[in-house]
């Protein structure tokens, strides 16, 4: 019997396959090691796959697209529904083949190499960046322990740096010189590896049209319009800027049932590093309309009537959906009317 659909169950090494036909009859069911995932399927005749949205599947879309399959990619998430009791690979390549052909099941775009590259230099800047933060933190609590403190930021980490490199500062200790040294070099390391990915980020932003015209939304500076264009390509496959709001996880939790609607914090789905770049650059919005409260009138009411924070969600939630207009409709930024009298 041909195959017509086939449920794939992806991993590091293992991978589990569904196959059913034009009836729904069970065709084949079986375990393939990596190497043998590409001839297996090459062996096939045209066929709709179903993956889960997770690590490696862009990548195997990829290469399964090129054999002439169709794949479609789900968020985990939906696709756990149809999981029947007990969890192991079969039965997850079972409800995958299930639940890629519901009508209406949401589908992942598959993203390109090219895609992914440009989003790996923001995982990879935002990984330096917290580990330089545990870098400072441990050197600070270090020279703490031996009674030696600075004010915050990098006017106090440089007088800290100091210390550490003065060999006639009698305060430290032989063996504590010694390590402290090797944190600091790790630490100038750090900045010099982010520095190199920042410079090809920027050289990426100016070359790209619709990632400067991102910049010009308050709040939303070279990293958030970069990051913003790398990760959505396509602006139309989200119908409205709301939808590109919920996607990133900027929207109210809802729990509603018999017609009382029930909301709660944000609900925190998506793409969570879009999310803390949009929040941050809100914050730094909010704060200039504390100090010019006559250019931001819609903030300065919003503030007198909610919470810091919550003004800085909601104002989050605006600058993704205005970024959406701005890639799905051309135009750049204009600022409002009435924050502009």
């Amino acid at each position: 019997m041909q195959i017509t659909t086939i449920g794939l169950d992806i991993a590091k090494n293992v991978f589990q396959v569904h196959g059913i036909d034009a009836a729904e009859k069970v065709v084949v069911r079986k375990q393939l090691r990596r190497g043998q995932v590409i001839a297996f399927f090459a062996a096939l005749p045209p066929c709709l796959i179903g993956m889960e949205a997770c690590a490696t599947a862009h990548y195997w879309a990829r290469e399964l697209t090129k054999l002439g399959h169709e794949v479609r990619l789900m968020p985990a998430k939906d696709v756990k529904a149809y999981v029947k009791r007990n969890k192991n690979d079969a039965a997850d390549a079972e409800a995958i083949c299930e639940a890629v052909g519901r009508p209406r099941m949401r589908f992942v775009r598959a993203k390109s190499a090219e895609q992914q590259g440009r989003l790996m230099q923001h995982r990879a800047r935002d990984l330096l960046l917290r580990q330089q933060t545990q870098v400072i933190n441990a050197l600070r609590a270090h020279l703490a322990e031996l009674g030696m403190v600075a004010a915050q930021g990098r006017e106090g980490l440089k007088q800290l740096l100091t210390i550490i490199a003065d060999d006639k500062d009698a305060r430290l200790p032989i063996d504590a010189r010694a390590s402290l040294i090797v944190l600091a070099a790790q630490l100038q390391a750090l900045h010099t590896m982010i520095g190199s990915i920042e410079k090809r980020l920027t050289v990426q932003h100016r070359a790209n049209e619709a990632s400067k015209r991102l910049e010009s939304i308050p709040g939303i500076g070279l990293i958030g319009a970069s990051a913003i264009t790398a990760t959505m390509t396509d602006p139309k496959s989200f119908r409205s800027g709301r939808d590109f709001a919920a996607w990133i996880g900027l929207v109210p939790r809802q729990d509603s049932t018999g017609g009382k609607q029930k909301l709660g914090p944000i609900s925190k789905k998506g793409d969570r590093y879009l999310r803390r770049i949009l929040v941050v650059g809100a914050h730094s919005v909010l704060r200039r309309a504390k100090q010019s409260p006559e250019k931001y009138p819609w903030l300065t009411q919003l503030l007198a009537r909610r919470p810091f924070k919550v003004v800085a969600i909601a104002l989050a939630n605006k600058m993704a959906r205005v970024a959406w207009a701005l890639l799905a409709r051309g135009g750049t930024y204009r600022v409002p009317a009435l924050a502009a009298a």
